[in-house]
Parts: structure tokens; sequence; C-alpha cells
């Protein structure tokens, strides 16, 4: 279970390395960071290096998920993975599909992504606030308990703005992607993400090696084969 824990973190710090990087060097750090989605990075050239990092993120998510269940923190049919899952899925989905170049015009790929991105960013928070609550009578979970759920908080909150947006649109006259920052309350919620991700994974990477004694590659709480 600890390399499937420690393989999840070292996609995860990739994936944070690489988009960071964009943000500050090539043709990429030309996107506006305020109103520009960082799905953006994908069309501009060099874009090949934003679908390597997050399909690391989604490969290394995996590897946390695989880690979890492992640990016993999780059984591998419950909601929690599930929706962890989810957010797997529809990272890779966005990169399979292309994000709309409203230069060109709305397209099927474009749609798929946008609804691919939704559902992983609304998946996420929602399974690791499950798999915190599961434990939440667990002393020694609390401090990845507390992380999860603090990062897991911040990254539902991210779509309050939205929301707001979307229902003052009478009101306003502004179309909601107008009305707030969209490309900073994204990768305020990506980070948030990001790091819920990488404390599953620390979560799980503790829970192995305080159930597994010394010398033994079997965990405390298994039956003897």
């Amino acid at each position: 279970m600890e390399p499937g824990a420690r393989a999840g973190m070292a996609g995860v710090l990739l994936a944070l390395v690489v988009i960071g990087a964009m943000h500050l060097v090539g043709p990429s750090s030309r996107v506006d960071p305020v109103r520009r989605t960082i799905s953006e990075y994908a069309l501009v050239p060099g874009g090949w290096l934003f679908d390597v990092a997050v399909v690391a993120l989604a490969l290394g998510s995996a590897g946390v998920i695989a880690a979890l269940v492992a640990a016993r923190l999780a059984p591998a049919r419950s909601l929690p993975v599930v929706l962890l899952g989810a957010w797997c899925v529809g990272l890779v989905l966005v990169v399979a599909f292309e994000k709309t170049n409203w230069s060109i015009g709305p397209s099927l790929s474009g749609y798929i992504h946008r609804y691919a991105s939704l559902v992983a960013f609304i998946a996420l928070p929602l399974g690791a606030l499950l798999l915190a609550r599961r434990h939440r009578h667990d002393p020694a979970a609390r401090p990845f308990r507390i992380g999860v759920r603090i990062g897991s908080w911040l990254a539902l909150a991210s779509f309050l703005p939205i929301v707001g947006a979307i229902a003052l649109r009478g009101v306003t006259g502004v179309p909601w992607w107008r009305a707030v920052p969209l490309g900073l309350l994204e990768r305020g919620l990506a980070l948030a993400e990001v790091l819920v991700v990488a404390l599953l994974g620390a979560w799980a990477l503790a829970h192995a090696r305080r159930s597994t004694p010394r010398g033994s590659d079997q965990p405390l709480d298994w039956p003897a084969a």
C-alpha cells in the first residue's frame, strides 16, 4: 500500500510543478490567470504538457485510492471510493475531450470537457468528506481528517460565486462567466482539490505505517493467512 500512496503523491507533485511552471514560462504564461480557465493551457503551443500533468494527477489519484483501499480506510465498494474514482475518470475525460476554442465556436468535445470537469471537481470533495466522516471517531486520523475537510469545503465554496452570478444574471444582465473572476476561482478550486488528494495519500501512508509492525508486511488488523 505504501508504494501506491508514494506513487500517487509523486503524480500530484508532478502535476503541481508542471502546471505551476506553465503559469510562469512559455506561451502559456500569457494566459490571463484571472479570467481564463486552466484548460486554456491545452490550447497554446506546448499544451501537451498540460495534458501530461492532468494524466499524472489522474494516475496519482488512482494510486492514492488504491492505497486507501489497501489500508482499509475505505472499502472498494463504497460511495467515497466511487466518488474519488469519478474524479479520476473526469480528469481523463478532460484530457481526451478538448476545451471549446471560443474563437471557433462551441463543440461537442467542449461540452463533454465542461461537464467532465464539473463532475470531477464536485465528486472529489464529496468523496473526501464522506471518507473523513467515516473515520470521525478515530483519534489517529484527526489531523488528516481536519485537513481533508478544510480543503474539501474550500473547494466546494469556490462554486458559490458562480452560483450567485447565475442567480443574479436576470437582475444584472451580466453573463455569469463575466461576472466572476472565473480563472482565479478555478485555480483556487484546483489547488484545494490537489491538496486534498495529497492529504489522502499522506493519510494512507501514515495509516499503513501505524498498522504494520516492523519487519512485517501484514497490517496488525489483518487476519493471519
